[in-house]
């Protein structure tokens, strides 16, 4: 019950107070630039990494991006830029 209370307090603080969603909710903010770069901000931590996958774990799941000749240029403890072929970036949630 607090758990909700919780969400829609923030959810009403980010509507009335035009905040991001991103900042008061703890979502992943997600900017891709084509095919080539993803970066990604508000993970928390790299469970797997491959040159065709990476996955995080994120707040209420993991993301996963799938391609081709992934490199990781910057890893920072909540941010992360990926370059390589990008093909999918898929949301798996718990």
């Amino acid at each position: 019950m607090a758990k909700k209370w919780g969400q829609y307090v923030r959810k009403w603080m980010t509507q009335k107070m035009d905040l991001p969603q991103d900042v008061m909710m703890d979502l992943p903010r997600i900017t891709m630039i084509g095919q080539v770069h993803i970066y990604i901000e508000n993970h928390r931590g790299l469970l797997a990494f491959s040159d065709g996958e990476v996955r995080l774990l994120i707040k209420g799941g993991q993301l996963l991006v799938k391609g081709k000749a992934f490199v990781i240029k910057t890893i920072l403890p909540e941010e992360i830029l990926l370059e390589g072929k990008i093909d999918q970036v898929l949301y798996i949630s718990d």
